[in-house]
Order: C-alpha cells, then structure tokens, then sequence
C-alpha cells in the first residue's frame, strides 16, 4: 500500500472502495491526495474489522458522543458529517479524549507509538539485527514493485512523493544490473514456451 504510518491512521472509512481495491489518501505529505492498492487478501479482514469499528461507533453515538474531527471548512459546511460513518476513522483510539485545541470530546484515530512498539517488539522477537520501523513497510512496497516490474513513474504516483529523484532511490538497492531492468531474453520462453524451437 506504501503508506506512511500517519496516512494509514488518517484515513477515514470512505477512503476505502473495495470493489476497485483502492485507498484514497487524503491530505498527504504536501497536502495532496492521490490514491493506491491494498491487495485482495485485505479485503476481508478490512471488512471485519471495520464490522467491529462500526459497533463502537454506534456505542459511541448511544453514549452521546460520535463525532470525529474534520477539517474546519468540512465541519462548517456539513455541521452534521462529523457524526455519520463514512467520516469515522477506520483505525480508531481505544477511548474518547478531549481535543486540545477546542476542547470537545471525541474518539480520535490511534496514535502511533502503540504500533511501533509492536514493530520494535516484532523485530525482537524474529531476531531481526537490522533496524525495521512502519517506514521499512512502505520502503518494502516501492522495492517490491519494482521487483515486479512495476514502471518507476506508477510507484511515484502510489508512493505520492513530489519528485521523481525521490522514487528513483529505490532502484539501488534492487541490486541487479542494468538499472534493475530485466533482460528480454530472459522472457524467451514465455513467448516460445519450453521448445527451444
């Protein structure tokens, strides 16, 4: 999905389409949208969880509270969006807060430091001896790509980094000549199957 661990705890659950596999990232880094994948073996326990995220919503409307955070101009224009589930968070805190800059209680998304003591805690445990955070995730996604054959210009668009040079770093660390680019005699024998002839 190549997410940076904020933009995974932003997104709110109409970011998410099933039917075309996507997520919407809104606001990301230098405030612009853009959308990417998450893979089909997501789908159903996205659906789950979200099962679950709905009745603490609901719980939460019972209880008088409900209401998430939106953008200033969004709340002002749609007073009532605040509370309706598409605006939920699909990751959220595990209690209502109060919002430092005004005041009004509300359940937040999850903060981050939960999961990255999970991530160090994971590392531990596998024995891993090099240093792995939620952005290793994102630098794993890129590679992989890659790797697949995926075109540099399509990983940038998916990563939602501004400039090219920035996606382009990834291709070092494929460690394969030619800049990473697969020989075509090598798919000889998809086109030709297994006769030599």
């Amino acid at each position: 999905m190549g997410l940076r661990i904020i933009e995974c705890l932003r997104l709110r659950v109409h970011d998410i389409d099933f039917a075309m596999k996507a997520l919407t990232v809104r606001s990301g880094k230098g405030a612009k949208d853009r959308v990417t994948t998450f893979p089909v073996t997501l789908v159903e326990p996205l659906k789950e969880h979200l099962r679950r995220v709905k009745l603490i919503h609901e719980q939460d409307l019972k209880a008088g509270y409900g209401e998430v955070y939106l953008p200033y101009a969004l709340a002002r224009k749609y007073p009532k969006a605040s509370k309706e589930w598409q605006w939920q968070y699909v990751f959220p805190a595990g209690r209502i807060s109060a919002d430092p800059r005004t005041g009004v209680e509300r359940r937040h998304h999850l903060d981050p430091s939960p999961i990255n003591k999970a991530i160090a805690s994971a590392v531990r445990q596998a024995g891993i001896d090099k240093r792995v955070s939620a952005h290793t995730f994102r630098h794993s996604f890129a590679t992989h790509l890659l790797q697949r054959g995926t075109d540099i210009r399509t990983i940038q668009s998916l990563l939602g980094h501004k400039d090219i040079s920035t996606t382009m770093i990834y291709t070092h660390v494929l460690q394969q000549g030619g800049e990473g680019v697969v020989s075509p005699l090598d798919d000889l024998d998809t086109y030709l199957g297994s006769s030599p002839y």
